[in-house]
């Protein structure tokens, strides 16, 4: 499979929050996203997370190493990591398949991949239909919008004293996907077919899912992308 860059890439830098946090947005990123659709439908998927709602698959190298290519200048001086040297510590095609009513607590509300500033997260939206991009947020009663280690014993402390509250999540409550009286919606990027976005891993955020996903078994509902971590060698 041919995986090369698209010639008309957009490449678009963004700031979001009262932190001013920095993601790249960039459309039309492969050349024929068509054949990793084809592909992903062809792997072999295991839940291999006790995060991540749904099965993973791992990607073709050949696209980290297109991602390294044609972005690794940008991501390096955009996000000021302090290496040149970048790695992938996962690149997998993902599918959400778990119903709203069985989420666990922490599906339910934003979540944080890392506490290195440096680590950062790459989504590629390889879906047509409206089933959601990703949202930023920002934790209420601590203000943060990003979690490092300074900030980490604050917010687990702040977080179990709301579980105790009337505002923690409840089941039927299903996917985050907007304000709540304990996270404010700061930033929404919009799932747009063959955009990749790529942002710090610390930033607190959440797939936004829309009620109807699991109204329709259809192959044409899976809600397929690339996730990917990034890293600092």
């Amino acid at each position: 499979m041919d995986i090369s860059a698209h010639h008309s890439i957009s490449i678009n830098e963004q700031y979001f929050g009262q932190e001013q946090a920095p993601i790249l947005v960039v459309d039309n990123f492969v050349k024929d996203p068509e054949a990793l659709v084809a592909d992903a439908k062809k792997c072999q998927y295991v839940k291999n997370s006790p995060f991540y709602p749904g099965p993973r698959a791992p990607a073709p190298l050949a696209y980290q190493e297109l991602i390294l290519r044609t972005l690794k200048e940008k991501m390096v001086d955009f996000f000021q990591v302090p290496t040149p040297n970048l790695k992938f510590s996962i690149c997998h095609y993902s599918v959400i398949t778990t119903p709203p009513d069985q989420l666990k607590l922490l599906q339910r509300i934003p979540h944080f991949d890392s506490l290195n500033e440096n680590g950062l997260a790459a989504v590629h939206y390889l879906f047509k239909e409206d089933l959601g991009g990703t949202s930023f947020y920002r934790h209420k009663k601590t203000g943060f919008e990003s979690i490092n280690e300074a900030r980490h014993i604050t917010y687990l402390r702040s977080l179990e004293a709301e579980n105790d509250g009337p505002n923690i999540p409840k089941i039927s409550d299903g996917y985050i996907n907007g304000n709540t009286p304990l996270f404010e919606r700061i930033s929404q990027q919009q799932a747009v077919f063959n955009r990749i976005i790529i942002y710090r891993r610390n930033s607190l955020h959440s797939g936004s899912i829309p009620a109807d996903l699991f109204d329709n078994t259809s192959q044409s509902k899976i809600r397929l992308t690339i996730s990917s971590f990034i890293d600092c060698e």
